[in-house]
């Protein structure tokens, strides 16, 4: 690569061969931004083991994707008066699922819990919008979190009823 195309900003110049400013520019758009980043690498109400998913006492759970396109996600809440208090999740998903469901996850429990009415509300616009927007190839990945979320809480009505 020519000194004139390098982009001294761009953190993979050096594995690249960019010839026009358009091709630093794409690249540039395809990184994900610092909060997506954050909820990727330190993902909240994770469970990181098969031991805390096998132990974890839920009011609702449920099991969406499809394992033989390697997008599956399982998520459980517990509910407490009327809100979801707690939402734990597990995933074989890239990195916009995974940080999808982080804050969709922080979302639900936060201030106290969001209403079970609310979370049903909730939209993977709404989800991106929080997480401060994804690049438009990977907007389809948020809908896991909250397909995920809406079969745990028709699981929790189930159960409940």
């Amino acid at each position: 690569m020519s000194e004139k195309n390098k982009c001294e900003t761009c953190p993979v110049a050096e594995q690249c061969d960019v010839k026009e400013k358009e091709d630093i520019e794409t690249l540039r758009e395809w990184f994900y931004n610092e909060n997506v980043r954050d909820h990727f690498f330190n993902p909240r109400n994770i469970f990181k083991t098969k031991e805390e998913a096998e132990n974890y006492k839920a009011d609702g759970e449920a099991m969406v994707g499809s394992p033989a396109c390697g997008d599956v996600m399982k998520m459980w809440i517990k509910v407490k008066d009327g809100k979801i208090v707690e939402c734990k999740w597990q995933t074989f998903g890239c990195a916009s699922a995974i940080a999808s469901t982080s804050i969709l996850s922080v979302m639900v429990t936060e201030n106290g819990g969001m209403k079970i009415e609310d979370a049903l509300k909730l939209t993977a616009q709404d989800i991106v919008k929080r997480l401060g927007d994804l690049p438009p190839r990977k907007f389809h990945c948020s809908v896991l979190g909250d397909q995920a979320l809406r079969a745990a809480i028709k699981n929790y009505l189930e159960k409940k009823n």
